[in-house]
């Protein structure tokens, strides 16, 4: 993640934590580097980063794939696993108060899930089935006037994949959210509104 991008998210973050919505949350921990901007917004705010993640890789993050790092693979059992790096980054910023690591799949998280959120940061698997359940099963979540970000949005297929794109695009459709800005690959909505059931 550039830094611009991390500071518009610590800002956003700065922003939602002492709204009294909701703690802060972001799907996809990785190995812990936004976590450290949303973690420290969640410090400065007296509330809670909740950082979820099942650390073995998306699908764009194994072996074979470009973004794959040799250097987060267990040797002992040939997979990812990004918790211990992910713990590190939170201990050495100081952060251990103010970020929660969930371990887990995100859909299986969020069934259980029942507290409202200020902001909710998607950031997990690209792929078109993870990243839908992600916003499908995380965005009803979120409070009215909280922020819901997302990040690898590009409108140019040469730059990046669509899926994000694609979940941008519809929920600015959806006419619940407005958008509330962008850096780079990422794009911030707030909630407006939460449709009645039907």
């Amino acid at each position: 993640m550039p830094d611009a991008e991390g500071r518009a998210l610590y800002d956003a973050g700065l922003v939602a934590g002492p709204s009294g919505l909701g703690p802060l949350l972001e799907v996809g921990t990785y190995c812990g580097k936004s976590a450290v901007y949303l973690g420290e917004a969640a410090r400065r705010t007296g509330t809670l980063l909740f950082s979820i993640d099942h650390h073995r890789g998306s699908e764009e993050l194994q072996s074979g794939w470009p973004h794959h790092d040799p250097e987060v693979v267990d040797p002992l059992t040939g997979a990812i696993d990004t918790l211990p790096f992910a713990r590190r980054t939170i201990r050495e910023a100081g952060l251990e108060a103010s970020v929660v690591l969930v371990v887990g799949e995100s859909v299986q998280v969020a069934g259980a899930w029942a507290a409202q959120l200020s902001l909710l940061f998607i950031d997990g698997g690209h792929g078109a089935e993870v990243a839908w359940a992600d916003y499908r099963c995380w965005a009803p979540k979120v409070a009215v006037g909280g922020t819901l970000a997302l990040h690898d949005v590009f409108a140019d297929p040469a730059e990046g994949g669509q899926v994000p794109y694609d979940i941008f695009c519809q929920a600015r459709a959806s006419g619940q959210w407005q958008e509330a800005g962008s850096v780079g690959s990422l794009r911030l909505l707030r909630r407006t509104h939460v449709p009645r059931p039907a």
